[in-house]
């Protein structure tokens, strides 16, 4: 059996471990590993090596990912795929190991009903927003640094009589968001998943504000848009100073944390393994309630992610 791992979509802190850890274990099994650059784009292109130790050594604590990724339009034409599936077959590459989030799962799982692919995904995003999974491989890591960020933005802020509002990531979910807001004690918190509604924000703030507050946390999520409107809103309506700070992609950097080091670590021993006692194959690691498993893609796929309630409570415990 030939073993080979990629990394699709954006690039997640963590990356680099499970790469390690793939080669590694598969050797130990027996085996032999392949690495695949720039994703689906190398994919398409052959840009297929076999994998030696000392193409690993030495990445294990970097953040991005040694192999590259990519985003391939190309990918949604069949030809290519059906390139891409003859590439896999002159290297007699039979198990396939994807790092990705919900974009490079669907990829996959149209690849997979049109060719006889066995593979195993593992969630690698700093947005977590994958059904089935309560951690994506790279949050914590991005969580880390988001956490930093805050900490030294309100050492600033509270020196002065101003309000700092911070963007974060997470496409369409607001996980990065509330969970930092609730570890820095951040007072305003706007995602997609719910509604910003400033009536009952604006009197409480204004109030604390009149009794002594001298300076304001909010971080908005970049997927509502709304970053425009709750800045000219701290500004008007609240009546501080407001200043910007849009944290963009330093949230992918970053050396990977012990955490998600492990669970690169993980992850990849249960993709492994899993590859090796079966023959046809389209699943999805996941974490969930403490537990690994792997479930079917079309699970994963067919159903967009939810925001647990517990944090969509949390929205009302800011202070």
């Amino acid at each position: 059996m030939s073993f080979a791992i990629m990394c699709s979509g954006g690039d997640a802190p963590g990356m680099n471990p499970a790469i390690k850890k793939f080669v590694d274990y598969v050797y130990k099994q027996g085996e032999v590993p392949y690495l695949i650059y720039d994703g689906l784009e190398g994919l398409i292109d052959k840009k297929i090596k076999k994998a030696i130790h000392s193409d690993v050594a030495g990445i294990l604590h970097n953040g991005g990912t040694k192999i590259r990724s990519s985003r391939s339009k190309r990918f949604f034409e069949y030809d290519y795929r059906a390139q891409a599936y003859n590439n896999l077959k002159e290297f007699g590459i039979t198990k396939l190991v994807v790092l990705g989030g919900d974009g490079s799962f669907r990829a996959m799982e149209k690849f997979s009903s049109e060719f006889d692919l066995n593979f195993v995904g593992i969630p690698s995003t700093i947005d977590n927003d994958i059904n089935g999974t309560d951690y994506c491989l790279g949050v914590d890591t991005a969580l880390n640094v988001i956490r930093d960020a805050l900490d030294k933005i309100r050492d600033t802020a509270s020196s002065f009589n101003r309000a700092f509002l911070v963007e974060v990531m997470g496409r369409e979910s607001g996980y990065l968001a509330i969970v930092s807001s609730i570890i820095s004690g951040a007072e305003v918190c706007v995602i997609p998943e719910a509604s910003f509604e400033p009536t009952l924000l604006t009197k409480r703030l204004k109030d604390e504000v009149a009794n002594g507050r001298n300076y304001i946390l909010a971080i908005v999520a970049e997927g509502t848009k709304k970053t425009t409107e709750v800045y000219n809103w701290l500004q008007d309506e609240i009546g501080l100073e407001t200043r910007v700070s849009i944290l963009g992609h330093i949230q992918r950097g970053g050396n990977p944390t012990v955490f998600d080091r492990l669970m690169a670590f993980d992850f990849v021993v249960l993709a492994v393994d899993h590859l090796m006692q079966h023959s046809n194959s389209n699943k999805v690691a996941v974490y969930k309630k403490g537990e690994f498993a792997l479930i079917e893609i079309e699970d994963v796929v067919s159903t967009k992610y939810q925001l647990p309630k517990r944090y969509l409570d949390a929205l009302n415990l800011l202070d």
